[in-house]
Order: structure tokens, then C-alpha cells, then sequence
């Protein structure tokens, strides 16, 4: 190709996107991102912008945006422990981001910085997809933490009777009772010993805790204690298959795992950055293949007496 061809041809679109929070380095977000913007046929980047325990300042926050900015972003990702330090400093809030007061994505545009939240949306487009969008008479969510405010905002979206919120810390069930109370739906707290009884009338259970994960094995709450007919939502993705989850369907209870969040929540995040419809069910296989890699990668590592 000559020199002249080489500057006519049309170069793919530019895409320059990061992830900002505390430990965000083995995050599986990025290649999800880049393998979806491949498809596009876009020169796609995405890095991580990984925080030091001093670095979740407003200052650091503001001057960080503003570089970010400046050295072409498109737009950041952002987690833990900054979606909610962030949001003073944003121009405008979507709806989503508003309805349970963090922000996940940042997108820069002419008019300026727009903060969403597509935990909400990701979870709340999982939940359809597992279960459908039918009424559910008491939903039963256990977590307050971050991303059980995503969740407990989602469910009080959903059309349900009744949000129990169970946590160890009562003081922070409260908090995220009051705020979901505010979006329409009956919202309660109860203390874990009361979570049987909950448990015994409800027709969906959310854990929202991190009990599960890899770092931390086990379940949240005693399986033995799902009545038949509940439906048992996880958000935990790593793995995909939790105790939680294999135990519920030895009993033919209907499961939703976290894989369908964190896929839905990349793709609203992607549609966000680029205006481009994502395409969910290969982004639902990559994050499949990458999560599986991973759990195999590990499976390999040698153990060191």
C-alpha cells in the first residue's frame, strides 16, 4: 500500500477506556471490553487505573479525571472504593447512577462528565433473563454492602412485594432500606437470625455478600434452609458455580449465577462508551471462556510447601 492509500484508508475507531479502583488488576473487565470491540472492528484499550489505599481522595479523584480527560479517555470504569467519592465531582447523573447513589461508568463528552450505574441495570436485565419479569411476592437480599445497594435498587425496580434486607451490620441494612424505600417498594430489615422464617415465605433470594468466592469459600447462609419453589440468585461470578448455587439445584430449585450480571453490566458499560449495540451472548462466552482459563490457570499453579 502506498504512503497516500495509507492515509486515505479509514482508520477504525478509537476507544481508550479505564478501570479506577483499589485492587483492579486481575479484573476480567478489560479483555471482556476488548475482545467486544474487536468485533467492532475498533482499535479498542482498556487499562486499569489500579488506586493506592491513600489515592481515593477527592482531590486525587478530581485531578485523576481531569487527566484522564485530557489524555483522550473516552471514558473510566470505576469501583471500589470510589463510585460514590466520584459522584460530586461528575456534571450530570443518568438515572440509574442517581436511583442508587454510586457510579460505575463515566463517560466524557462535549457536554461533560455523565456518571452511570450499570450494576443496576446488569443485574436487573439478569434477573429477566433467569426468571423472567413475572411479580414476586417477598424478595429476600443478603448483603447491604456496594453491591448489594446495586441489587436492592434493582430489585425495588422489579416488580415485587416486599424487599427483606438481611446484613450483620444493622446500622448499614438500614441505610439501603431507607434508600430503597424511596424508589416505590415495602422494604424491611431483618437480623440474620431471623433470615429462616424470611426464607420460609419468599420467592427469590439474592446473596450479594462476597461468601462464595474463591478467597471466600463456603455460603452465606445454611442451603438447607430454601424452601421448594424459591428462586436463588448469586452475584458472585468467580466461580461461576458457587456452594450456594450447587446446593439449590440438588434440590430442583431454580438458580441465576453472577455470570449474567457482570456480562450485562460490561455490555450496558460498552453501549455507554461507544453507542454501539453490544452483542450479549458472545460477550457472555468470552466472559464464560475467561473465567474458566482463569479457574484452570490456577488449578495449575504450583503449590509451594
Amino acid at each position: 500500500m502506498s504512503h497516500e492509500n495509507a492515509r486515505s484508508a479509514p482508520r477504525p475507531p478509537a476507544v481508550l477506556i479505564g478501570l479506577v479502583g483499589e485492587g483492579v488488576g486481575p479484573s476480567l473487565t478489560p479483555p471482556m471490553h476488548e475482545l467486544e470491540g474487536s468485533r467492532h472492528g475498533m482499535n479498542y484499550v482498556y487499562r486499569t487505573i489500579d488506586l493506592a489505599p491513600d489515592e481515593g481522595t477527592t482531590d486525587f479523584l478530581r485531578g485523576l479525571l481531569v487527566s484522564a480527560r485530557r489524555l483522550g479517555f473516552t471514558g473510566l470504569n470505576i469501583t471500589h472504593p470510589v463510585k460514590q467519592a466520584v459522584i460530586p465531582l461528575l456534571d450530570e447523573l443518568a438515572d440509574s447512577a442517581r436511583a442508587v447513589g454510586a457510579v460505575n461508568t463515566v463517560v466524557f463528552t462535549e457536554q461533560g462528565t455523565i456518571g452511570h450505574n450499570t450494576d443496576v441495570t446488569g443485574f436487573r436485565a439478569a434477573l429477566n433473563d433467569a426468571f423472567g419479569d413475572d411479580r414476586l411476592g417477598r424478595a429476600v437480599l443478603v448483603g447491604a454492602g456496594g453491591a448489594g445497594s446495586a441489587v436492592a435498587t434493582a430489585l425495588a425496580q422489579h416488580p415485587i412485594d416486599e424487599l427483606v434486607i438481611v446484613d450483620q451490620d444493622a446500622v448499614r441494612a438500614d441505610a439501603l432500606a431507607e434508600h430503597a424505600s424511596a424508589l416505590g417498594r415495602a422494604v424491611r430489615t431483618v437480623a440474620p437470625d431471623s433470615l429462616p422464617d424470611e426464607l420460609a415465605g419468599a420467592d427469590l433470594v439474592v446473596n450479594a455478600t462476597p461468601v462464595g468466592m474463591a478467597a471466600h469459600p463456603g455460603t452465606s447462609f445454611d442451603p438447607a434452609l430454601l424452601p421448594t419453589g424459591i428462586r436463588v440468585a448469586d452475584i458472585v461470578y468467580r466461580p461461576v458455580d458457587t456452594a450456594l448455587l450447587q446446593e439449590a439445584r440438588t434440590r430442583g430449585i431454580r438458580t441465576m449465577s453472577g455470570l449474567g450480571m457482570a456480562m450485562h453490566q460490561a455490555a450496558d458499560a460498552f453501549e455507554i462508551f461507544t453507542g454501539e449495540r453490544a452483542d450479549r451472548q458472545a460477550m457472555l462466552a468470552d466472559l464464560d471462556d475467561l473465567v474458566a482459563a482463569e479457574a484452570a490457570e490456577k488449578t495449575l499453579e504450583p503449590h509451594h510447601p
